[in-house]
């Protein structure tokens, strides 16, 4: 078992959480592929968007229902900071998680996170597990909770 994967369980029985981590058969690194993978609509599929901040250096988690993206601007606002691209190498670092299995919780270090309230019109949300293969079914309201993060309107407006 890898050591995100063990992470990530530790975090959710450490919050006193009772779910099952499954492992999918194939990737479940885009939101599209979680969504088919798991057998659910695109926007219960909670990921986890990282930024870096510009001014800190540190990264900045957002985690936002599948079919949302995440507006520069309003997410900028929201971290005090202009915010940019985060590469796999700060990412790995910030986080202990590769790209395309990054968390929502068992992060190595705590992170400034926010949470899109789109993900709270669902019975249940699917998060990643700390691989790319790996994820959770929980109510949202419960991984809002265990994350710690701050709800927030930081969604950009439908094309």
């Amino acid at each position: 078992m890898s050591k995100s994967l063990k992470r990530v369980e530790a975090a959710l029985a450490a919050a006193g959480v009772a779910v099952r981590i499954t492992e999918m058969p194939g990737s479940t690194r885009t939101a599209e592929e979680a969504a088919a993978a798991a057998g659910c609509a695109l926007d219960q599929i909670a990921k986890s968007i990282i930024f870096r901040g510009e001014a800190s250096g540190h990264v900045v988690l957002f985690i936002t229902a599948g079919g949302n993206r995440v507006d520069p601007g309003r997410a900028s606002a929201l971290a005090g900071q202009p915010l940019g691209r985060a590469d796999a190498d700060l990412v790995r670092a910030e986080t202990g998680f590769a790209i395309g299995g990054v968390a929502p919780l068992g992060l190595i270090a705590p992170v400034e996170t926010y949470f899109d309230t789109r993900l709270l019109d669902f019975d249940l949300v699917w998060a990643a597990a700390g691989t790319p293969r790996h994820v959770f079914a929980i109510a949202p309201q419960e991984l809002l909770r265990i994350t710690g993060a701050h709800t927030a309107d930081f969604i950009a407006p439908a094309t």
